[in-house]
């Protein structure tokens, strides 16, 4: 039996738990907390030194005894006790005073989440100190986010590009209909952008560089005249510190093959797609959520392998954030939509 509580005594919270970020909003207020899903904890005594945008300043430069930790992976747990603190320490910089007295909390998890895993963000959240948890499937949330009519038994396709997963969903009628997850994402980009300067310039650079890169260049609206950047890493062979300039355009390359994979998902999906439904997509087109939504020309790129309409939808990044925060306003539908397991 899920536990329900007074509306005068209820602090509503909704977390997009994502693997690169973590955005908190709570109702009435809007999004009010976005920062990195990273905690630094100090070894010698398990104790937080920094989360945030504070522990991601770290990466790469601690001491011993320091350990910068990512505790999600591909959406989900993968540290529990990492994941309790840094869920405990974001929510304590909410603004206001008990924000948690009584608190409900709704998160959005990837859709293809276990039992296993799910019990673990319900317990994580549980200790993080909410009395009442409620899971939804962050496409879904993505959907609500965006503005897209999900009641409608209309078919919808949303594209939500995170950290960790990229999903593609069909919703109709406040259901998924169906759902892919490929497991290339923002990450994979990173990564892609970390080997491409290894291989074709023999620098060396961390996971927040790759980062920097990718927003400052991968994420521009084309423009006339190719950006560039100047970029600081390691020399491979000699190990001194190096400095290169790199173009927008050689992102694009390093990253191709990682967009080739993010298409093959979205178009294994619509092959999945019912008759019916695949006819509604012919006018509601494909809408893309999440931060790789920003990833310049990849709306274009879509459209030219589907024939599909593709629309980035206003502020992807914050779309689960702001779905489940309607959520919040709106029990009966959460009702419908959370897991129950």
């Amino acid at each position: 039996m899920r536990l329900r509580l007074p509306e005068r005594f209820v602090n509503d919270i909704g977390i997009d738990l994502g693997t690169a970020n973590m955005l908190v909003h709570v109702r009435g207020r809007g999004v009010v907390l976005s920062e990195p899903s990273i905690i630094a904890i100090d070894r010698r005594d398990k104790s937080v030194v920094a989360v945030g945008h504070q522990a991601k300043a770290m990466l790469g430069r601690t001491p011993e005894h320091i350990e910068v930790i990512r505790p999600l992976k591909a959406g989900v747990i993968a540290d529990f006790d990492a994941a309790q603190m840094l869920m405990r320490q974001i929510v304590a910089k909410l603004p206001g005073q008990g924000i948690l007295r009584q608190s409900r909390m709704v998160i959005g998890v990837p859709y293809g989440v276990t039992p296993v895993e799910e019990r673990a963000v319900r317990e994580a959240a549980t200790q993080a100190g909410a009395q009442a948890v409620y899971l939804v499937q962050e496409p879904m949330a993505a959907a609500i986010g965006a503005g897209l009519p999900i009641h409608e038994p209309g078919g919808h396709v949303v594209v939500d590009l995170g950290g960790g997963t990229t999903e593609v969903a069909v919703i109709s009628l406040s259901g998924i209909v169906l759902c892919q997850s490929g497991r290339i994402a923002g990450d994979d980009l990173n990564e892609a952008i970390i080997q491409y300067l290894k291989k074709q310039h023999n620098m060396l650079v961390g996971e927040r560089r790759a980062e920097e890169i990718k927003l400052t260049l991968g994420a521009r609206r084309a423009s006339g005249e190719p950006q560039r950047i100047e970029v600081k890493g390691s020399d491979v062979v000699a190990r001194v510190p190096k400095v290169i300039v790199i173009t927008e355009d050689e992102v694009r390359e390093a990253v191709q093959d990682c967009v080739a994979g993010i298409v093959a998902t979205v178009r294994s999906s619509l092959e999945r797609t019912p008759p019916e439904i695949a006819a509604d997509m012919v006018d509601s087109g494909i809408v893309l959520t999440g931060g790789g939504a920003l990833l310049t020309g990849l709306d274009e790129i879509i459209h030219k392998e589907t024939h599909l309409p593709v629309t980035i939808a206003a502020e992807p990044l914050s779309c689960v954030a702001r779905g489940l925060g309607a959520l919040l306003g709106d029990i009966g539908l959460l009702e419908r939509v959370a897991l129950h397991r």
